[in-house]
């Protein structure tokens, strides 16, 4: 973890907020340099205070902040531009991409290219996207977050025999151990083919993209533990209610 006492215009994003004393915020930030950083803001739930427009996410920001503990204080933002903040449900997408960030980092760990993937990847959600594009978009980020932090997964090899994965077989997928062919062992099922996909990043096929997304989700929950992602019940309610 960075002990640095003052940090001057570091690139940065907010991922969240929550009321601090009568008129200040916590911001936990995900910053290029410096990974996650909880920053107070004081005074900035002030109607005039030039820090309440700014504490928002998806704004890309310049931060500077002081402080040698963890909790750090923010003594200036700037408005960077250049970016589209997601809309409709591409902004649930991105909320969720928050959420998974703000559990699954650590603070003080840099993280510089899970940053530009980041960015890379909000752009893309603001683009014009079906559903599926977000499902695409969604996986790719889950299974390179992951890799960046230490908890990648191995998709083409059998845990047991270490031989290639065979496409026309059928595994489970265990978080702990990786794919094992398919004879009454507890996982994840997946197909071979789908396997070989992931391991390349390849999205395109539909069977694909629906069991990446369970299988994602079954390493994702192993890695948080047993308290699950908000975001993630919102969009699957908001998929229950679309036509």
């Amino acid at each position: 973890m960075s002990t640095d006492a003052r940090i001057n215009n570091e690139p940065g994003f907010i991922l969240h907020t929550y009321p601090f004393k009568e008129t200040s915020v916590v911001a936990e930030v995900f910053t290029r340099s410096h990974g996650r950083v909880a920053l107070i803001a004081r005074g900035a739930r002030r109607p005039a205070s030039a820090l309440r427009g700014l504490m928002q996410p998806f704004t890309p920001l310049l931060l500077s902040w002081f402080g040698k503990s963890e909790l750090k204080t923010l003594h200036a933002a700037e408005w960077q531009g250049g970016l589209i903040a997601p809309q409709g449900r591409a902004l649930m997408c991105g909320f969720y991409l928050n959420e998974l960030l703000l559990r699954l980092l650590a603070r003080g760990d840099a993280h510089e290219l899970l940053y530009d993937r980041y960015i890379a990847t909000l752009q893309l959600l603001a683009g014009e996207a079906c559903s599926t594009d977000y499902e695409r978009i969604l996986r790719r980020f889950e299974k390179n977050l992951l890799s960046e932090i230490g908890y990648g997964a191995t998709f083409d090899v059998d845990a047991d025999s270490g031989s290639p994965i065979q496409a026309e077989a059928r595994y489970v997928f265990q978080p702990e151990r990786g794919a094992l062919r398919a004879s009454g062992q507890h996982g994840c099922p997946v197909s071979g083919q789908t396997l070989i996909d992931m391991a390349a990043g390849r999205f395109e096929r539909q069977a694909t993209l629906a069991e990446a997304k369970a299988l994602m989700r079954a390493l994702i929950n192993h890695t948080l533990g047993a308290k699950p992602l908000y975001t993630r019940q919102l969009l699957r309610e908001l998929t229950d209610l679309s036509p």
